[in-house]
């Protein structure tokens, strides 16, 4: 059975100004020449891509945008095209992110619009799924995570390079973290509906833990099951913070390439 290979990415949110590229040159310097344990990428806010691709030009670092419409261009101010991130320098595209489907009100169908989009622009999409603080009290976690992962993935995932992100609402800014059988059991449950879904497409993508991932707890959230790396909010924005989390892998045994 295919091991899937690891991704570290950070989630810059609404942070960074252009100050802010110097942190991504530290993580970039800690980064380069060390093996390679995982996939590391930043997701800066758009207006840092074009720049932050130059400066990580060379480098093993991935770039990655937050989000993106499903079409290719148009009438829509203010909005990105997934060909826009392509064209800035991204090679991945957080979708589907916990505070867009609560703020923006978007829909796993839209989630799965703009999955497209990022097959059509040649990015690797990260799907985030998650459930809110009520849903777990009502016994329903599972239940609406795979629902999620069900309607938020489009077909034509299938043989395509994707990672599925699972973001706990309840823990994300809270600086608590689910149990390790907790996140293991909620792995394992999507790890079963992706192979089912997808085959081998499906037992290759990465799952990743989004739920406040911080140095304390990198090494033992990483070593959880079913566990193919982490996305990180905060932790991400400096060096300080976010190598120790790369550097919880090394501990790790290596998964496959």
């Amino acid at each position: 059975m295919l091991t899937p290979r690891r991704l570290i990415a950070g989630n810059w949110k609404m942070h960074g100004l252009a100050a802010s590229l110097g942190e991504a040159r530290a993580i970039a310097a800690a980064v380069q020449g060390r093996p390679p344990l995982a996939r590391v990428a930043i997701c800066p806010p758009a207006t840092l891509i074009h720049r932050m691709s130059a400066a990580l030009a060379g480098t093993p670092v991935l770039l990655g945008g937050q989000d993106c419409r499903p079409e290719p261009s148009g009438a829509f101010t203010g909005s990105i095209s997934a060909e826009m991130l392509a064209d800035a320098g991204a090679q991945l595209v957080i979708l589907g992110h916990s505070e867009r489907r609560r703020d923006f009100g978007e829909t796993d169908s839209l989630v799965a619009a703009k999955v497209s989009a990022a097959f059509r622009a040649g990015l690797e999409p990260i799907v985030c799924v998650g459930e809110r603080a009520d849903e777990r009290r009502a016994g329903r976690a599972l239940a609406v995570v795979l629902a999620q992962v069900r309607g938020s993935l489009p077909d034509e995932a299938d043989g395509r390079d994707f990672a599925v992100a699972y973001e706990p609402v309840w823990a994300i800014g809270a600086g608590v973290t689910p149990t390790l059988p907790e996140i293991g059991e909620m792995h394992s449950a999507i790890r079963e509906a992706l192979a089912a879904r997808f085959g081998e497409a499906g037992r290759r993508a990465p799952i990743l833990y989004g739920g406040s991932v911080s140095p304390a707890n990198a090494g033992e959230v990483l070593a959880g099951r079913e566990v193919g790396g982490a996305l990180v909010g905060g932790a991400s924005l400096t060096a300080r913070t976010f190598v120790p989390i790369i550097d919880a892998l090394a501990v790790l045994r290596p998964s496959a390439s």
